[in-house]
């Protein structure tokens, strides 16, 4: 449904319709229209789990990276009305970067740069680094095929969030580097990638 009518389209009362029953009916299931779109997020990034061409671990990082990069890129053009919102959804905690957002996602990837001998922060740099690259890539591609990229829906972007960190020991481990502002470090090693490939387009 929402692949088909977008965000804006998505309404309790719509969705009951779509279901063959009464809007109100579904509040047995779901609190409200925010719990709906949490629940959303997570079946979509859980698509990347029945992917046979993404690996869960590698001894081989850059083999991973590129595996899951081009995973999360099938989501998203798999679903381009509904990569916004796991774009600017926010995330189970202030430190979570979309689009890599799933608590089990990130413990995996971190253990998996850990178990390649990155170090603690050179693991979270990829993490982050890594999460900045796709979401500016993924976006510009999903609007150039319509995607509504505005904002989908109300949330105060200044509401705490929280998270249960049971069951991920290395999240609870890396929170301090996680929650380290870093991002004007991210840009300029970003931007220094881009003209430096730039130079040896130029030399061709």
């Amino acid at each position: 449904m929402v692949d088909r009518d977008g965000l804006r389209g998505l309404t309790m009362r719509k969705l009951g319709a779509y279901l063959g029953v009464e809007g109100m009916a579904l509040y047995r299931y779901v609190a409200g229209r925010d719990a709906l779109l949490d629940g959303i997020v997570e079946v979509v990034i859980d698509e990347l789990y029945g992917d046979p061409d993404v690996h869960l671990h590698s001894d081989d990082w850059a083999d991973y990276l590129q595996r899951l990069a081009h995973g999360i890129r099938r989501i998203a053009l798999a679903h381009p009305q509904l990569f916004p919102l796991i774009a600017t959804r926010p995330p189970a905690a202030p430190w979570v970067r979309p689009p890599l957002r799933s608590l089990r996602w990130m413990e995996s990837f971190l253990q998996n740069f850990r178990d390649c001998e990155f170090s603690d922060r050179a693991a979270v740099a990829a993490y982050q680094a890594f999460s900045s690259f796709l979401l500016g890539h993924l976006l510009l591609e999903v609007s150039a095929q319509g995607a509504d990229i505005g904002p989908v829906d109300d949330a105060d972007p200044g509401t705490p969030q929280t998270s249960d960190l049971d069951g991920y020991p290395l999240l609870q481990h890396l929170k301090p580097l996680l929650s380290e502002n870093r991002s004007a470090e991210v840009f300029q090693s970003s931007l220094g990638l881009l003209v430096a490939h730039l130079e040896t387009l130029g030399k061709n």
